[in-house]
């Protein structure tokens, strides 16, 4: 009896001590303390969340099926530390809630499913934000001005600039950076800053040794030094180096098909047939969607063997057939690899539209997003070029053959024309609307954009 006692005894001491200890611990716990984070989703899967916040900054994110949809924007509660410099973080997410966003829904006809998709909610909200200036300045893609650079952004609030050889002349790399991070932190949304260089004969960039070594190679030369092995890791390279620099869109690859060192256009293309011609386009597509810089296929529907139309307008009288057999596969290619941006050529492709060159053109606008199913920007080349001279209220007609960017040298007269289109009724603010998004859309979908961003 004394025993059983005695084990009574020690159990309700053991128990007593076991409460002690857990209220002392309680008492003492402190709750591990939570961080909010306002951001939009860039990517997410399964097992991974990327998000990028307020300052552009991404981070990636260990999740367990959270499914959230791309371009939402959210606010999570995490605990643990962000560190920008960290592949993946270390930190776990307690709690979400996705913001609902304020514009309209985007309309049935805009949405299309297209590359930029994910992103059409964030650039409709953006969209509805802005006035008709503003977004007449979306569609403008401006040769860089020898001064008063910034004053010239802000007062027509512009999408980006086109930079040349002369830009860059005498500059190090420190200046480069510095000349466009100024450009950006003036502008009210990120801009698209551009350069064509293509290697070879057109380097805006390489062309200077203070920038880089040495030129990049031509395609062709390229190709005859290692194949598309070496197309590759030079397309990487030179990304690399733009990016770098602060540059973000390359007016690049040339994918005309040109096999005749007569042609024109021949220097500046691979050199080889259409079905070599298309394995570049794919090859220079996939390596950059790796890399910050968005690649440019030209010069649609394709340059042929007709003479420079930098002067003088031409007329390319090839069979359609022969066009679409010979010279829409490596655009193809090219949009099958995930191109976001097409630019359409001056010629006049008669077998197409004989009343119009092709960058305002509907029927060739038509074939490209139809027949090879392009969704994302279609570009015109530079609408100042001598051949298109003689044309009168080019940039409305530029939009309304639809492109969504018009690239000029003359933006003052494109921003007046395009406004007295639009009180004359000869285009439509909706037309603007749609080119404006697509364009946002683009630059959310390029990553240098976030909603809250000015």
């Amino acid at each position: 009896m004394k025993s059983k006692n005695l084990m009574i005894s020690c159990c309700l001491f053991l128990l007593i001590v076991i409460s002690l200890v857990s209220t002392c611990v309680y008492k003492n716990k402190t709750p591990t303390p939570t961080s909010k984070l306002e951001a939009m989703v860039v990517s997410s899967t399964s097992t991974t969340l990327t998000i990028q916040d307020k300052n552009n900054i991404l981070y990636t994110i260990p999740i367990d099926n959270l499914n959230i949809d791309n371009g939402s924007k959210i606010i999570i509660e995490y605990t643990g530390l962000l560190n920008q410099n960290n592949e993946m973080q270390d930190i776990s997410i307690q709690n979400y809630n996705v913001m609902s966003l304020s514009s309209d829904s985007v309309p049935d006809v805009w949405d299309d499913k297209g590359i930029f998709s994910d992103y059409y909610k964030l650039a409709k909200e953006k969209l509805d934000e802005l006035t008709l200036d503003e977004k007449i300045g979306q569609l403008l893609l401006v040769r860089y001005p020898s001064s008063n650079q910034v004053n010239i952004l802000k007062e027509n609030n512009l999408s980006g600039f086109v930079f040349f050889e002369k830009d860059f002349q005498n500059k190090n790399t420190a200046d480069v950076q510095t000349m466009i991070k100024n450009l950006q932190d003036n502008a009210k949304i990120p801009l698209l800053t551009a350069v064509d260089e293509e290697g070879g004969s057109v380097v805006r960039i390489s062309s200077n040794p203070l920038l880089v070594f040495e030129p990049f190679k031509s395609p062709k030369a390229l190709y005859d030094l290692g194949g598309f092995e070496e197309i590759t890791k030079d397309t990487i390279k030179k990304s690399d180096i733009l990016s770098n620099l602060g540059l973000n869109v390359n007016l690049a690859p040339v994918v005309d098909v040109s096999t005749s060192p007569s042609d024109y256009i021949y220097n500046r293309s691979l050199g080889e047939n259409t079905e070599l011609t298309s394995k570049y386009a794919e090859t220079v597509i996939k390596a950059s969607k790796n890399t910050p810089v968005s690649y440019t296929l030209k010069h649609f529907p394709g340059y042929g063997n007709n003479i420079d139309s930098h002067t003088v307008l031409v007329s390319d009288t090839r069979e359609l057939a022969d066009i679409k057999t010979n010279d829409f596969p490596p655009f193809k290619a090219g949009i099958d690899a995930g191109a976001e941006a097409v630019l359409v050529n001056h010629n006049v492709i008669m077998n197409i539209d004989a009343n119009n060159p092709a960058s305002l053109s509907p029927a060739v606008h038509n074939l490209l997003r139809s027949e090879l199913g392009f969704t994302g920007i279609i570009m015109t080349d530079n609408l100042d070029m001598g051949s298109l001279n003689d044309v009168d209220n080019i940039n409305v007609k530029a939009l309304l053959a639809g492109n969504d960017l018009i690239i000029t040298t003359d933006y003052e007269t494109a921003i007046e024309e395009i406004k007295q289109g639009i009180t004359d009724k000869q285009i439509t603010e909706d037309t603007i609307n749609k080119a404006a998004f697509r364009v946002l859309a683009w630059k959310y979908y390029k990553g240098i954009m976030y909603v809250n961003e000015k």
